[in-house]
């Protein structure tokens, strides 16, 4: 048995699915004391509640203490059973991040699976749908799989109603190293918006352009969805290079102007494209698990997130296997599993 303090490193969600993941993977069960311990409302929110049901039904597994608010659990892992599956957060709960937990266990299983996920597709504190599909899926295809998203509608923060559907074709992972980008192939900025006025999302837009100037007239657009699908908006830009593609977004947020959340957003990209690293903060944090279970591999990324920190602490207590942060030069940093 596996014991981990949740109010360790970040404590947050992500030692919560990270374990749940690694758990059905290894075969190993865990428990977590002070769940999400640092955190302003600790313990267990209806998004992991959800993430490790559907852990539960994927991989046969038993949890204790799963309800809304735990702030301890213990986890008993079974056989992960490939198949469809329905899982709905029942809020603006992050679809990404129960996506998240069940991923990796799905990608070891022996034929493939489609997921159904309803809830939130575009949330603060998680990744937007395009940043999967953009950023982070076509490095875990690059690994020998194939997993295939697509987003059937949207759904902000706080109503939800949002649905993706994944296929996942699994296959083993194999190492790779991403130590270069390659060169610029294009950026785009965009902004969503869905039941509120459009001089915001133009406002958000024109800051946006403002902060990049180097950036094409016409990689900047906007796009509204039907008011049912709101409200919300999000700014979204892109980098795209010949080996990966980084994805910053910004979300509206009541108190917050237009102007703030595109500065931000922008000053986000900003600093990626002045350095020469691979991943982004973010991406960084995605590809640490399936490196680990590939039983190695190297990227280069800009200065290591507390969530990087924490996530390889997990990681290696499962596998064994050790993640090393080495400083380049500026903030090019190279990430070695081993």
């Amino acid at each position: 048995m596996i014991i981990i303090d949740g109010s360790e490193g970040e404590g947050g969600g992500q030692v919560v699915r990270n374990a749940c993941a690694l758990s059905l993977v290894t075969g190993q069960p865990f428990r977590i004391t002070h769940v999400r311990g640092r955190r302003e409302k600790v313990g267990l929110m209806r998004q992991h509640v959800t993430a490790i049901e559907a852990a539960c039904a994927i991989g046969g597994a038993e949890c204790e203490g799963l309800r809304v608010g735990s702030t301890e659990i213990g986890f008993t892992p079974g056989r992960v059973t490939p198949g469809e599956y329905h899982f709905a957060v029942g809020t603006a709960g992050s679809t990404g991040l129960v996506l998240q937990t069940v991923l990796m266990p799905l990608l070891a299983a022996d034929a493939p699976s489609r997921l159904v996920l309803e809830g939130g597709t575009h949330n603060m504190m998680a990744p937007p749908f395009e940043f999967l599909t953009r950023a982070f899926l076509p490095i875990v295809n690059r690994m020998g799989p194939s997993v295939e998203a697509r987003l059937v509608r949207h759904g902000f923060f706080p109503r939800g109603g949002g649905r993706i559907e994944v296929d996942i074709t699994p296959a083993p992972l194999r190492p790779i190293d991403c130590l270069d980008r390659g060169a610029a192939t294009g950026h785009a900025a965009s902004v969503l918006f869905a039941a509120l006025p459009l001089p915001v999302a133009e406002r958000m837009l024109k800051a946006a352009r403002k902060k990049l100037p180097g950036w094409a007239e016409d990689a900047f657009v906007v796009r509204e969805l039907p008011v049912d699908q709101g409200p919300g908006t999000i700014l979204l830009l892109e980098a795209a290079f010949e080996n990966v593609t980084e994805v910053v977004s910004g979300f509206g947020k009541l108190g917050v102007t237009a102007e703030r959340v595109a500065a931000t957003a922008a000053g986000r990209m900003a600093g990626y494209l002045a350095s020469d690293a691979f991943a982004g903060p973010y991406l960084a944090d995605q590809l640490l698990l399936p490196f680990a279970l590939a039983g190695g591999g190297s990227f280069t990324t800009v200065r290591p997130s507390q969530h990087s920190l924490t996530a390889a602490t997990i990681i290696e207590r499962f596998t064994g296997r050790k993640t090393q942060f080495e400083v380049r030069s500026g903030e090019r940093n190279l990430v070695t599993i081993r």
